[in-house]
């Protein structure tokens, strides 16, 4: 079968590679209906992922349809269409009991597809602990619909979450990237009182005002002033860093009202300061880290419910084959890219 592979540091290639088989008895073989590049296969590019194994099939937000099961899988079939969660979980750790699914302690948990094991910019996919990593897409729900139900999405729903948003908060979303506009769509989900939007880039500033009209969008260069004189306390009550860029973290922090809540949702390529002398009396609550992924099955029944709609950011589409040229699109973002799939 194609499998995109991660060669080395600078270097994935498009290679032929066995088709996976059942290796333990909660395993399934996924047939590959549809995936994803995410800006953390770039990071993988890059050599920033110190976790990433040379040799891997990457990928880790997919959807496709079981091809087959080990023994002791239970909750899907052959047959049925799948989403594909971006992290391995045991759902029996202490860390999986209490919800903690990126930190399941099974030697494949967390992160694992496209980083540490093969994952889905392929034909076929072995999924570990398949009856946590996969969820059945109702029948009215396209691929398209469900793609990123297994990575963004959950991060965005997640983050929501663990922000602790209320009716009475002004919320600041510091990227309009593909994981800040998913972030973007769970957050109005909340009712907040506003919620604004810092994006540098024009393109996805107009994006967001086109396709989601409640927000209000705002340049890096004016949202500290923008914040000071809109929202009720001097600054946003809840701040979520979606961006990952050079200054973003400290923008996220100086951004938020005093006693608010931060979270980081972003990868960093680089170490990011904690200023603490500087932002001493804030009093600020800071949450980080990877996703716990493990809302997909409610996130599926809201799109089902058409209160979650994420087809406007994919706004690519390529055969496998092509995929080289798919990445180079997304990383140089060029002709309005949002979001690329890859169709095997």
């Amino acid at each position: 079968m194609l499998a995109y592979t991660y060669i080395e540091k600078g270097l994935f290639e498009l290679k032929d590679k066995p088709k996976p088989e059942i290796t333990y008895e909660k395993d399934a073989i996924v047939r590959v209906t549809l995936a994803s590049i995410c800006t953390s296969d770039i990071h993988i590019k890059h050599g920033s992922v110190p976790r990433a194994v040379p040799g891997i099939t990457v990928g880790h937000e997919m959807v496709g349809v079981v091809e087959e099961t080990g023994n002791a899988v239970t909750k899907v079939k052959p047959g049925d269409r799948v989403t594909v969660n971006v992290e391995t979980f045991c759902g029996e750790c202490f860390f999986c009991k209490h919800g903690y699914v990126n930190n399941c302690t099974d030697k494949n948990g967390g992160w694992a597809l496209g980083c540490r094991i093969d994952g889905g910019q392929a034909e076929y996919v072995r999924v570990p602990l398949a009856d946590n990593g996969l969820d059945i897409i109702p029948d009215s729900v396209t691929d398209e619909q469900a793609l990123f139900t297994g990575d963004i999405l959950s991060t965005g729903f997640w983050a929501t979450r663990i922000s602790e948003i209320s009716t009475e908060d002004s919320v600041l979303i510091i990227g309009a990237g593909p994981t800040g506009l998913c972030t973007l769509a769970c957050a109005a989900l909340k009712n907040p009182k506003k919620i604004i939007v810092c994006e540098k880039d024009k393109f996805r500033r107009d994006f967001v005002n086109r396709h989601y009209p409640f927000a209000v969008t705002v340049t890096p260069e004016n949202i500290s002033q923008y914040v000071k004189s809109n929202c009720p306390n001097g600054g946003a009550d809840r701040v979520i860093e979606a961006a990952g860029a050079e200054d973003t973290f400290r923008l996220a922090w100086e951004c938020a009202r005093p006693n608010a809540i931060v979270t980081v949702v972003a990868l960093y390529e680089n170490p990011q300061i904690l200023p603490l002398p500087e932002m001493y009396g804030k009093n600020l609550t800071f949450k980080t880290g990877g996703v716990d992924g493990c809302d997909c099955a409610e996130i599926l029944s809201l799109i089902e419910q058409g209160k979650i709609d994420t087809t406007p950011l994919l706004t690519h589409i390529f055969a496998l084959k092509d995929i080289d040229e798919a990445y180079k699109l997304f990383e140089e973002k060029r002709d309005g890219v949002i979001k690329v799939a890859v169709k095997p």
